[in-house]
């Protein structure tokens, strides 16, 4: 069983785009081993709030936004919930790759001449 696990959502300041807006990631802590994922969602800084970890307002973008990172928070419980179901040793590059869907065995089928 793990002993830590932690979520928190921050602006990748490093990474602002021509329109002023950072990128919004997730950090994933697992036994002081970290792991980022991009939520694929984009803000103004001056429109984060750091503290709760969501965006400030109550524009239809800004609600839109909070909910998605809700549901992507939730989304990583129920991932980590499911690894502990299934016996794993959790560690977030494990996490991450069962989010992003990378931990799946894929079949590439050859055509019989091709040569490997």
């Amino acid at each position: 069983m793990n002993s830590t696990f932690n979520l928190l959502y921050y602006l990748k300041k490093a990474k602002i785009n021509t329109r002023g807006e950072a990128p919004i990631y997730m950090r994933i802590t697992i036994d002081g081993k970290i792991s980022e994922i991009s939520t694929k969602r984009v803000i103004i800084p001056s429109k984060w709030n750091s503290k709760a970890q969501n965006v400030k307002g109550i524009s239809e973008e800004c609600r839109s936004i909070n909910f998605y990172l809700k549901t992507f928070e939730q989304k990583v419980y129920d991932t980590y919930h499911l690894l502990i179901r299934e016996n794993e040793k959790i560690s977030c590059e494990l996490l991450k790759n069962r989010l992003l869907g990378k931990d799946q065995n894929r079949r590439v089928i050859f055509p019989k001449n091709w040569n490997i």
